[in-house]
């Protein structure tokens, strides 16, 4: 989100919450900040090194095919 666009939202919570409300709202949003999951930082070798083994998988035959995945899924759904 741009600046902007945050600086409006700010404004708009300024003039409708209550002091009190701001703290929750405050306090909840960096609770759920701090949960967040960190995306991983892969070097250019780990990276590489992953796709080797996703192609030595397929080459074994450790793979599902589009329709495998596809019926998996309209099972799950109509189990649902």
């Amino acid at each position: 989100m741009s600046t902007a666009t945050l600086t409006n939202l700010l404004e708009y919570l300024y003039a409708t919450l209550t002091p009190n409300n701001m703290k929750w709202v405050g306090e909840h949003l960096i609770e759920h900040a701090e949960k967040e999951e960190v995306i991983p930082v892969y070097t250019r070798e780990e990276l590489i090194q992953m796709a080797e083994s996703g192609r030595k998988q397929i080459e074994d035959g450790h793979f599902y095919t589009t329709e495998e995945v596809l019926s998996a899924c309209e099972k799950e759904l109509v189990l649902s």
